[in-house]
């Protein structure tokens, strides 16, 4: 029986498509489920503050402010280009941990993780949890 796709087509959905975790939220509570992808965050690289304030990670935050009150400290001493290369590299990790995070937060947070979606999007994970 032919499925209708071609070895490129696959391949064009394993761009395409992406894994999302699925979280329930606490018994009694009328939210939606939450589906968390497992991909680079470009918000949490690009503007970290607003990542972490969106999704509640308080904690976090802390650290971050820390760290970049210690890294205009720290200029003085390592110099200006070498701080700015630690916050690149304190910005790329944070969009790599991004999702862990968020995971971290919901687990501790009382939400129960279901599973594991693929879909085109998060709404489409969500839609596929509530089925």
């Amino acid at each position: 029986m032919d499925s209708g796709l071609r070895r490129n087509d696959i391949g064009v959905l394993e761009r395409v498509v992406t894994l999302y975790a699925i979280y329930d939220p606490k018994p009694g509570r009328p939210d939606l489920p939450v589906a968390v992808p497992e991909s680079f965050s470009w918000l949490a690289a690009l503007l970290p503050p607003v990542f972490l304030i969106a999704h509640g990670l308080w904690l976090e935050l802390v650290a971050f402010i820390f760290k970049l009150v210690a890294l205009a400290v720290l200029a003085d001493y390592i110099g200006g280009d070498a701080a700015f290369a630690l916050y690149l590299l304190a910005a790329v990790w944070l969009g790599l941990a991004a999702p862990g995070l968020r995971r971290h937060a919901l687990g501790w947070r009382g939400w129960a993780h279901r599973g594991t979606r693929i879909a085109l999007s998060a709404e489409m994970a969500q839609l596929e949890a509530l089925a």
